[in-house]
């Protein structure tokens, strides 16, 4: 039997699910790496476990390394080394490689963790990426904003999503940045040409360097306006219309990305934009599966737990590809005002309008704190055969319901 480990810092839901479909996968002895005590998790996933393994700092390779060396010894040779947070990557990585457990290694690693080292391996690869420079020191932004001109987008080279990110539309902007969040040696910053166009995402499944399978969702609007204005209710839609043609030129730049920055055997989420000439750019890419319950969205839209798949892919090697059946789309939910939640308005017209479209839903509570996430606090996940019906509704949810604080 194989011994898996996963590394889950925390007891979180979204996490949870990954852990799961591992835990649940045949053939598999598994073993949980966290900061967290056992009793924080659910108690059916205990009862699975061959152990448990807390840690002080789970992003820590050294107790990693150690914590991973003690099951070994106690359970044999680790199969593979698990874990889906952007923030793991590396460590994970560095564990790997000490112990000689088969998976990513750190070169690849550090190519999609750090945005700035990513953005120069596909720039020399002749792939189409915003221009940037990381910046040492508030010096090194002014030449750049000189050159590339305003907007710009100032955001940590190892960041993940849009969270501390910001869209600088002047000087004065620009200044207030580098005022509070001042980069220097050791904590650089990295600026970037602020791209205008509709963004996307394309989630892509790799075997032995292959991409076998993707996925596309089109962001309304993108995540970066929902970070910086924390009222707007944005949705993620996920088409029928995968293999449409107008999607071969993303295709083609995402598959030669996923090849040069490293990608062997795993699952990846790709941030892209369509600009207004109808070029694409690539923003940014994760060796991770995709947040904003994108992993749910696939689930839906094709009728099979891609979460048990992803273990397949991670754990065995292997990728059955599913039947696209559905659109799907999800509507995040977020308060307007000030305070905590108060009441939420709109929710039987709704009801009584997209209801039988609804697939899944999780509506923010009176009396509950706002969630400073960008995913809000709430959400509700619509699917249709049809992607214009999904779209229409997606739209038509957000004007419906309102969140009221107070």
């Amino acid at each position: 039997m194989r011994t898996v480990v996963f590394v889950a810092p925390f007891s979180l839901d979204t996490t949870l699910r990954f852990v799961n479909a591992a835990a649940e996968h045949p053939g598999v002895r598994f073993v949980l790496v966290s900061q967290d005590p056992p009793e924080r998790f659910p108690a059916a996933l205990l009862r699975r476990l061959a152990g448990h393994w807390q840690v002080a700092d789970a992003l820590d390779a050294d107790k990693l390394t150690a914590a991973v060396a003690a099951i070994s010894e106690h359970l044999g040779p680790v199969h593979r080394l698990l874990g889906t947070l952007e923030h793991l990557q590396v460590p994970l990585a560095g564990v790997r490689e000490r112990l000689g457990i088969e998976g990513m290694g750190t070169t690849a690693a550090e190519n999609f963790r750090d945005k700035a080292r990513m953005k120069d391996v596909l720039r020399a690869a002749g792939l189409p990426c915003a221009r940037h420079r990381l910046l040492a020191d508030a010096a090194e932004a002014w030449p750049f904003a000189d050159e590339v001109g305003y907007p710009i987008v100032v955001k940590p080279p190892a960041g993940a999503g849009a969270k501390a990110t910001f869209s600088v539309a002047d000087e004065a902007a620009l200044r207030d940045v580098l005022r509070r969040y001042p980069p220097q040696p050791g904590q650089p910053m990295l600026a970037e040409e602020f791209i205008q166009g509709e963004e996307h995402s394309f989630d892509g499944v790799s075997i032995d360097g292959e991409l076998k399978w993707h996925s596309l969702t089109h962001y309304s609007p993108a995540p970066l306006d929902a970070v910086q204005n924390p009222w707007i209710q944005w949705c993620v839609l996920l088409p029928r219309e995968v293999d449409d043609p107008r999607y071969d030129d993303i295709r083609r730049e995402a598959a030669s990305a996923l090849d040069v920055l490293g990608m062997v055997t795993g699952v990846s989420h790709l941030e892209w934009f369509r600009r207004g000439d109808g070029s694409v750019a690539i923003s940014e890419v994760g060796a991770r599966p995709g947040g904003a319950q994108i992993s749910k969205l696939i689930s839906y839209a094709h009728d099979f737990s891609f979460y048990r798949a992803w273990a397949r892919v991670m754990i065995d090697g292997e990728w059955i590809s599913p039947e696209r059946k559905y659109a799907a789309g999800a509507a995040f939910l977020r308060g307007q005002g000030q305070g905590r939640i108060r009441t939420i308005r709109g929710l039987d017209r709704a009801q009584r309008d997209l209801g039988p479209l609804v697939v899944e839903a999780h509506l923010p509570r009176p009396g509950q704190v706002p969630s400073s996430s960008y995913e809000g606090d709430g959400f509700v996940i619509l699917r249709h055969r049809e992607t214009a019906v999904v779209q229409d509704a997606l739209q038509r949810l957000i004007s419906t319901i309102r969140v009221e604080l107070g």
